[in-house]
């Protein structure tokens, strides 16, 4: 097979018609007997991202809250209460990445084999329980447990719901999905101040300390937005009872469009699971969302103590977090627009990484308050985007539904691994300028920057060699192709058994 004889998918996702001007899905058409002329995709697409998008960014507002309180918990003697030390407390901030790392592949492929609206909803029920115990707790022990517990029942979230957008929107459409889902962690950070600053004047009430009702208050709103969430998620297209069957056609046809091979339907089966295990771009991406990854945590868990240390009182330390939050809900959508709309994404993450770099520096050097708060600005304006662009980077360049799955939590499980080295790196006898915190966190941007940059330059050349017909199959009836490259009896039949590996895909940069 040459390329000049069948369609290619560019690196932005789109169906390039050449020669006989066939779609890359022609003869594997889904539902070829529904009539789709009477439906107005850019309105079935509103629809879907009214069903999609508003709740699931709430249910991570209320996850990335949940997880995080603890530093805001922390400002209001939550140490001196329980009687645990400052060393106590990061084993406290460990243990949940830990937990939170270790279930989220398995987490992911529970939800491909059950629908995402009873497993999610199953999770944040679990969650806001643990959350809420968490502030009826009286020593060390029983808080480090319900740490653990909350990063495993949080665990399946994130991944969750990050491939589960990749399973209706285009490769083009997701980045600024997946920013929106995502700034709800930058909202949860500026929402997190000041309904801690709220709550904290129930200090006293049913003999509960303020730090405690942070938890309880938290941990029920959470067990009851879970229970509703089942009759509010929605399924995966091909099932989704919101959608008449030409809606749900026409969603499909358009991911079939956009090499999405398997949208139409895949089987369970452990080779697309082990394609995720061997695959160079799944170990390289992990190293690229590392790199962004603790420095996400690093800063999300321990900005108010940062601004606490550099003179403020606890309550104006949380009230000073929510402009910094608010301009990285910003970026963050921004790059999530103009990634999907222009491309090179890989170049994005490489511009923002050396932002945050730059305020990381700031931060080291300074012994001045206002410029080290300045400084926090650049850093979440670098950091936070860099999360859901990756993810979507990853995302844009793995097809099939369970490698897809697989890879993705693989990618951030292993970056929220990293969430326990950030639990560390800010030290009591290193106030109020963490030198040490603030290096550690400049060495992972660091890697991070080489890691993109490697990333981005090997798949540029693996388009390359695509292009010269280098990776081009043998296909039944066609001249041309390479027999290591597999034989096949249509190009359909090599899509599907390929996936992102068929010489017509090009990896987004």
């Amino acid at each position: 097979m040459t390329l000049s004889s069948s369609p290619s998918i560019s690196e932005k996702g789109d169906v390039v018609h050449v020669e006989d001007g066939k779609a890359a899905t022609e003869g594997g058409v889904y539902n070829p007997h529904v009539d789709i002329s009477g439906i107005d995709e850019r309105a079935l697409m509103r629809k879907v991202d009214m069903r999609t998008i508003p709740w699931l960014s709430f249910l991570y507002l209320l996850c990335f809250l949940d997880r995080t309180s603890i530093g805001n918990a922390k400002l209001y003697n939550m140490e001196a209460e329980l009687g645990i030390t400052d060393n106590q407390y990061l084993v406290c901030l460990t243990i949940f990445f830990i937990s939170y790392a270790l279930f989220e592949v398995p987490s992911n492929i529970v939800l491909k084999r059950l629908r995402p609206s009873v497993w999610l909803s199953v999770l944040m029920v679990l969650w806001g329980i643990m959350m809420t115990v968490q502030g009826l707790v009286h020593n060390y022990s029983g808080l480090l447990v319900m740490r653990w517990m909350l990063g495993a029942f949080e665990a399946g979230l994130f991944p969750g719901v990050t491939y589960y957008l990749s399973c209706w929107y285009k490769r083009s459409e997701f980045g600024i999905r997946a920013a929106i889902f995502f700034s709800a962690a930058t909202i949860s950070g500026a929402f997190g101040g000041l309904l801690a600053v709220g709550i904290a004047k129930m200090n006293g009430i049913g003999g509960k300390p303020a730090w405690a009702w942070i938890f309880i208050i938290e941990g029920l709103i959470t067990i009851a937005a879970g229970a509703v969430s089942y009759w509010i998620i929605v399924d995966f297209p091909d099932n989704a009872t919101f959608l008449t069957e030409a809606e749900r056609t026409v969603v499909i046809r358009r991911l079939q469009g956009d090499a999405q091979f398997s949208a139409a339907g895949e089987k369970m089966q452990w080779r697309h699971i082990r394609k995720a295990l061997t695959e160079w771009k799944t170990y390289l991406a992990m190293i690229v969302y590392a790199g962004v990854d603790m420095p996400l945590y690093a800063f999300a868990l321990f900005l108010p103590s940062i601004i606490n240390q550099l003179g403020y009182s606890a309550t104006k330390a949380n009230l000073l977090t929510v402009p910094v939050y608010a301009l990285a809900c910003i970026s963050t959508c921004l790059v999530g627009f103009l990634a999907d709309r222009y491309g090179n994404r890989g170049m994005y993450n490489f511009v923002l990484l050396s932002i945050a770099a730059v305020g990381y520096i700031i931060l080291i050097a300074s012994r001045n308050a206002a410029l080290s708060y300045f400084a926090v600005f650049l850093a979440a304006c670098g950091i936070y985007p860099c999360i859901p662009n990756t993810v979507a980077w990853m995302s844009n360049n793995s097809e099939g539904t369970y490698k897809r799955s697989v890879a993705l939590a693989m990618v951030i499980s292993w970056g929220n691994l990293q969430g326990a080295v950030s639990s560390n790196v800010y030290r009591a006898n290193q106030k109020p300028w963490y030198p040490l915190g603030h290096g550690l966190v400049l060495m992972y941007i660091g890697t991070g920057l080489i890691a993109t940059a490697t990333f981005r330059f090997l798949l540029k050349r693996e388009n390359a060699r695509r292009d010269r017909g280098e990776r081009d199959e043998i296909i039944e009836g066609q001249e041309g192709g390479f027999e290591v490259n597999g034989r096949f009896a249509s190009v359909e039949d090599a899509q599907r058994e390929k996936g992102d590996q068929w010489s017509g895909y090009r990896y987004t940069l």
